[in-house]
C-alpha cells in the first residue's frame, strides 16, 4: 500500500515523532542531548518554523512543532541527518540512525494545543523515568516554568492563554500541570486518516485549504446515543437498561462494542459513550478495537437507522 503524502501548509502545527532505528538508542549521554538541541535550535533560526514542545527520551523524540513557509518534511530531513552525521561521527558508527519514516501528525491547535503541550511534557512521568515533570531535564516544561534565556522552545503563545501576564500565566501553567487530569495516547493518536487530528470541522478546513481528499472522515452527529441504542434494541433485543448492566452474557457485550462503535463512526468520543453506557471510559476504548463489528452486525443497525430517517 503506497504511503500518503504529508499534508504540509503555512501555519500547520505537527505532532513529530522520530525513533531510533530498531528501537536503538538516539541519546548515549547529555553530550548527545544538548548536540541535538542545537541542531533543533539552529535549523529554527534558520527554517524559522515555531516549537512549542519537545522531549527527549532515550530512543526517541516528541516534537510539537508549527511550520512556516519551509515544509515539515525538509525541516525534520534537516535536522535528523545533521545529528546522525554527528551520532555516527562520534561512535564510529554507520548507516540509519532514526527509524525509517518519522511519524507527523497535522492537529487542530485550537483544540489541542495545550494537551498536546502536556502530553509531551509528561512523556518521562508515563515512562517512570521522573515522578514529576520538572525533575526531568531534556524538555521544554523548564522553559514553561521560569524565564531562559533558552529559546529553543517558543512559549510566549501558550502562556497567553493561560494570562496575559507572564508572571501569573506560568503559575496557571505549573496547576495545568499538575491538576491530576491524564491526557491519554488515545485522545492524541485517534487520527482520522492517520494523518490528522481533529474533529470534521477540522478535516473540512484541511481539504479546503489543500485540496486533499481525506478518507475515513468523521460522519456528523447524524443519530443521538439514544437513536443509536434503540436501533441496536430494534436489531437484537437487547434494551439499553441491558447494556448498562455488568452481565457479562456474550450478545450483551456484543452490543456494547456495537454501541460504541457505531456512536464514534458518527463523531461521538470515548467519554461520551462510556457516559452514556454508564461504564469504564477504559473499558469502551477496548471495544473500540472490534471493528470487523461495523463491517457484520453493524450493518444492521445501521439500516434501521437510515430506514427510520427516510
Amino acid at each position: 500500500m503506497a504511503r500518503k503524502r504529508r499534508i504540509e501548509f503555512e501555519g500547520a502545527l505537527f505532532h513529530v515523532i522520530t525513533r531510533g532505528n530498531q528501537r536503538q538508542n538516539i541519546f548515549r549521554d547529555d553530550n548527545d542531548r544538548r548536540k541535538y538541541l542545537e541542531v533543533l535550535s539552529g535549523y529554527k533560526k534558520q527554517y524559522h518554523y515555531r516549537l512549542y514542545s519537545y522531549v527527549l527520551m532515550n530512543n526517541h523524540v516528541h516534537l510539537l512543532l508549527e511550520m512556516q513557509d519551509v515544509p515539515l518534511s525538509r525541516i525534520q530531513q534537516g535536522i535528523n541527518q545533521r545529528y546522525t552525521i554527528y551520532f555516527n561521527k562520534k561512535y564510529k558508527t554507520v548507516g540509519h540512525l532514526f527509524q525509517g519514516r518519522y511519524k507527523a501528525i497535522l492537529c487542530d491547535s485550537e483544540t489541542y494545543l495545550l494537551s498536546l503541550v502536556k502530553y509531551i511534557h509528561l512523556n518521562p512521568v508515563r515512562a517512570r523515568v521522573v515522578k514529576l515533570p520538572e525533575e526531568y531535564r531534556w524538555s521544554s516544561h523548564r522553559n514553561y516554568n521560569e524565564a531562559s534565556k533558552d529559546d529553543t522552545a517558543d512559549v510566549d503563545q501558550v502562556l497567553r492563554m493561560f494570562s496575559e501576564d507572564k508572571a501569573q500565566a506560568r503559575l496557571l501553567y505549573k496547576k495545568f500541570m499538575g491538576n491530576g487530569i491524564e491526557v491519554k495516547g488515545e485522545d492524541v493518536y485517534r487520527t482520522v486518516d492517520q494523518r490528522i487530528l481533529g474533529d470534521e470541522k477540522f478535516v473540512e478546513q484541511i481539504m479546503q485549504i489543500t485540496e486533499e481528499r481525506i478518507e475515513g472522515k468523521k460522519k456528523k452527529r447524524e443519530y443521538a446515543l439514544e437513536e443509536i441504542a434503540q436501533g441496536i434494541e430494534d436489531a437484537f433485543g437487547i434494551t439499553i437498561r441491558q447494556l448498562r448492566e455488568k452481565s457479562k452474557d456474550r450478545q450483551k457485550m456484543m452490543c456494547r462494542k456495537l454501541m460504541s462503535l457505531i456512536a464514534n463512526e458518527y463523531g461521538y468520543k470515548g467519554c461520551e459513550v462510556a457516559d452514556y453506557l454508564r461504564k469504564d471510559p477504559a473499558v469502551v476504548t477496548r471495544y473500540l478495537k472490534a471493528k470487523k463489528l461495523l463491517t457484520r452486525e453493524g450493518e444492521k443497525v445501521l439500516q434501521l437507522l437510515k430506514g427510520k430517517c427516510q
